[in-house]
C-alpha cells in the first residue's frame, strides 16, 4: 500500500514539474521566410526597420533566409520550401522571387521587399486594393526608365543606341515596353540584353559592342551578388559604355551613374508590413508603396575613366558626387 501511494505521489510530483516547466516556455514566435537572389542574409535594413518596431531574431522573431545564388530558376523550389516550413510570411526580394512564392502559395502572406510593376506582371490587382495574399513595395514607377534615358542623353553627346541588360522574365520585360515610349521621343534605339545567369555577362557585352549601343542601363537587380555586379561595373567601364543603374552600389562600386529609389529606405518600410500582417492585417487590404525616395549619384573618377565630361547642371542636381 505504502509502494502504491509513493508511487502515485511521485507522479503528482512530476506532473506537478511538467505542468509548471510548460507554463514557463516561451510562446510561439513568428517565422519569416526571406527569398532573395543573393546575399548571406536579409537586408541590414530590413533587420533594422524590424528593431526599430521591437523585433529582436531569435527573442520574438524568427528568420529563414534562402538564396537562388542568382539562378531565378531555384525559386520555386525554395519558396516550396518555406512554405513547408510553415513560416508566418515570406518577404521576396524582387519580381521573380514574388512571383514563385505567389505561384507556390495562395495562404502564406508575401512581403514584396522590391519589386517592378507587380501589377503589369500580375503579383497584384491594383496598387490601391492588391486583392491577394501579396502586397509590399514597388521600386518602379512608368516614369523612372525614361528618367534614366534622358540623364545618359544629357550626359553622352550623340547617344542614339542603348541597351537594356536585365534578367529573364516579366520585370524585364515590362521595364522595357515601358521605357520604350521615350526612347522613341528622344530617338533612342531600345537593345535588349536578357541573361539567365552571370555566364552570360560576357556574351552580352560582345552583344551590346556588335549592335554599336553607345549607352547601357543597368537592370540586374538584386538577383546577383556583389561580385557579380563589380563584375558588370568593370565589363562597363573596359568597354567604355556609359551606364545608368537604379542601385546605389551601382557608383559606389565603380558604376558612372545612379538614379532610382532609396533601396534601403524600402527595405526598411518592408519590414512595417510584415509588423502589420502579423499583427492581423490582410495583404489584400495594405496598398501597395510606391517609391517616395529618389537617389542621384555621379562618380566623376569613372567619367574621367571612360572619357567623358558630366556637364555642370547634371553635377549641380546629383545627391551625392563621388570625385
Amino acid at each position: 500500500m505504502k509502494t502504491k501511494i509513493t508511487v502515485l505521489t511521485l507522479c503528482a510530483m512530476l506532473f506537478a514539474l511538467c505542468s509548471s516547466a510548460a507554463a514557463q516556455q516561451p510562446g510561439k514566435i513568428p517565422w519569416i521566410g526571406y527569398l532573395a537572389g543573393a546575399g548571406s542574409g536579409p537586408s541590414p535594413s530590413f533587420i533594422q526597420g524590424l528593431g526599430d518596431l521591437g523585433y529582436v531574431e531569435g527573442k520574438n522573431i524568427g528568420i529563414v533566409f534562402r538564396t537562388s545564388e542568382s539562378r531565378s530558376e531555384r525559386y520555386p523550389d525554395l519558396a516550396a520550401e518555406l512554405v513547408r516550413l510553415k513560416v508566418d510570411v515570406i518577404v521576396a526580394d524582387g519580381s521573380n522571387a514574388a512571383l514563385a512564392a505567389k505561384k507556390t502559395t495562395s495562404s502564406v502572406p508575401i512581403v514584396m521587399a522590391s519589386s517592378t510593376d507587380p501589377v503589369g506582371a500580375g503579383l497584384v490587382a491594383s496598387i490601391a486594393r492588391p486583392d491577394g495574399n501579396v502586397t509590399g513595395l514597388t521600386s518602379l514607377t512608368e516614369e523612372l526608365g525614361g528618367k534614366q534615358l534622358e540623364l545618359l542623353k544629357e550626359i553622352v553627346v550623340g547617344l542614339n543606341r542603348v541597351a537594356i541588360l536585365g534578367p529573364t522574365g516579366p520585370a524585364t520585360d515590362i521595364f522595357l515596353k515601358e521605357t520604350e515610349p521615350t526612347a522613341r521621343g528622344l530617338g533612342v534605339k531600345i537593345i535588349p540584353l536578357v541573361f539567365r545567369g552571370p555566364e552570360d555577362f560576357a556574351d552580352a557585352f560582345r552583344s551590346a559592342t556588335k549592335e554599336r549601343a553607345n549607352g547601357l542601363i543597368d537592370r540586374i537587380g538584386p538577383a546577383v551578388s556583389s561580385a557579380d555586379r563589380k563584375r558588370v561595373v568593370e565589363l562597363t567601364v573596359k568597354n567604355r559604355l556609359p551606364t545608368i543603374s537604379g542601385f546605389a552600389s551601382w557608383a559606389d562600386n565603380g558604376g558612372l551613374l545612379t538614379y532610382g529609389p532609396d533601396r534601403n529606405f524600402m527595405y526598411h518600410r518592408a519590414a512595417t508590413y510584415v509588423d502589420k500582417i502579423l499583427k492581423g492585417a490582410k495583404p489584400a487590404d495594405l496598398p501597395v508603396e510606391q517609391p517616395k525616395k529618389f537617389e542621384f549619384i555621379v562618380n566623376l573618377k569613372t567619367a574621367k575613366q571612360i572619357g567623358l565630361t558630366i556637364p555642370p547642371n547634371v553635377l549641380a542636381r546629383a545627391d551625392k558626387v563621388i570625385k
